[in-house]
């Protein structure tokens, strides 16, 4: 504890203070993102009352959660109204890599489990910084393997990811997100991925915004929109939400360059916006040869960036 008389030495120990005294919301901006929502009693409506098998990872991309968000190395503010996280694809995996995957109560034998390799590396106390590390695999993700291979007793060890094999040769990206806070609404967030395997591989990464859906429950209840604005090389998107007001996500849009000089297949940033409203889908072009995608709307609930590049392996 800090004494009346100790004056204030560091610039996190200055943010403390401000946050404590609410004279700046330091921590309106955090790590609340779960890390799954799935597979919990938070969205059980089930009638009798399995709460671990009424929603199971399966169907957590294409049903809405009520009670919560999830997702791989996220933030969201306090209220988790408005949600920020990574998703990957390896070009193997036959869905994208949006949230950790695991096994409801009744598909483990020791019961639920989540069946990744993720760290959290560092964070201040007002999360001015945060450092996450997710281990993804080169090979398709054994989504099938670890539910069938954890249909074992009780009394038998369970089957983890790296049992599977998926792991083998090193043949996987370790993927770094740090967030850094220049003031409690201005953040800075860097993805870095390294390629641990032997030889080239391709990986897409998807830095994603969306809102929680608060207003499908609440009759007549208006939704939030986002939608994309201008910023001179880069992306801006413009995010609209009751309680916070106007925010901007801004992705830079010069080439990034890769160490090791190996050449980019493509490099896309493409702009998905799902509208929450069922509307005629319009094709958009990517600029890659052979690759479109159905653009729904101009506004919607959620975005999703793309970025596509192969790299070698790093020198040790």
């Amino acid at each position: 504890m800090r004494e009346a008389n100790q004056s204030v030495t560091t610039a996190e120990e200055k943010r403390i203070e401000e946050s404590r005294e609410r004279k700046r919301h330091w921590k309106r901006w955090g790590p609340y993102l779960s890390e799954r929502q799935w597979g919990t009693v938070r969205e059980d409506y089930s009638g009798n009352g399995a709460a671990w098998d009424y929603f199971p990872h399966d169907q957590a991309r294409s049903r809405a959660y009520r009670w919560g968000e999830d997702g791989l190395g996220g933030i969201s503010d306090r209220h988790q109204r408005i949600c920020f996280a990574i998703a990957l694809w390896n070009g193997q995996d036959p869905i994208l890599k949006e949230r950790l995957f695991g096994l409801t109560g009744s598909e483990g034998n020791h019961g639920e489990d989540v069946k990744e390799y993720y760290f959290y590396l560092d964070s201040t106390p007002t999360h001015s910084y945060m450092k996450f590390l997710y281990k993804y695999p080169q090979r398709a993700f054994p989504y099938g393997q670890l539910v069938e291979g954890n249909r074992r007793g009780r009394s038998e060890p369970e089957l983890e990811l790296i049992d599977t094999g998926v792991f083998d040769e090193d043949r996987y990206f370790d993927v770094v997100v740090e967030y850094a806070k220049a003031t409690p609404e201005d953040i800075l967030i860097r993805i870095t991925a390294h390629n641990r395997g032997p030889e080239v591989a391709e990986l897409a990464i998807l830095p994603t915004v969306w809102f929680r859906n608060t207003w499908s429950w609440i009759p007549g209840a208006t939704s939030p929109m986002m939608m994309k604005e201008a910023a001179g090389e880069g992306t801006a998107i413009r995010i609209e939400e009751g309680k916070y007001g106007k925010r901007w996500l801004v992705c830079e849009g010069r080439r990034p360059t890769s160490r090791n000089r190996t050449p980019y297949r493509s490099l896309l940033l493409v702009l998905e916006i799902l509208s929450s409203r069922r509307k005629r889908p319009q094709r958009f072009e990517t600029g890659d040869p052979g690759r479109s995608l159905l653009l729904h709307s101009v506004t919607g609930s959620k975005w999703l960036g793309w970025l596509l590049f192969c790299t070698n392996r790093e020198p040790d």
